[in-house]
């Protein structure tokens, strides 16, 4: 992977964990990078998840099918967090 990947990755990793915390309702008690860690994660395993069902394909453009994927990911890893953290506060 070349560097250009590497930083490509990175800012879809965040707009992705952007968006997955905007799907989730409510409000978040987690920091900005938080939530970027996530988004990367999420983009990284819903890459391989779309390849492995079978709905990510190479075209010219952006890829719904496999952003779909990616963004329910990190609104999932979100709420996640969000509800451990919160349970964590709340003891």
């Amino acid at each position: 992977m070349t560097v250009t990947g590497i930083i490509t990755a990175l800012i879809v990793g965040l707009i992705v964990g952007a968006l997955g915390r905007l799907v989730v309702p409510g409000r978040q008690g987690m920091s900005i990078w938080v939530t970027m860690a996530i988004g990367v994660v999420a983009a990284l395993l819903g890459t391989v998840l779309a390849n492995a069902i079978g709905i990510a394909t190479d075209t010219p453009g952006v890829d719904w099918g496999e952003l779909l994927v990616q963004v329910l990911l990190a609104a999932a890893g979100v709420a996640l967090v969000a509800g451990v953290s919160g349970r964590r506060r709340a003891l």
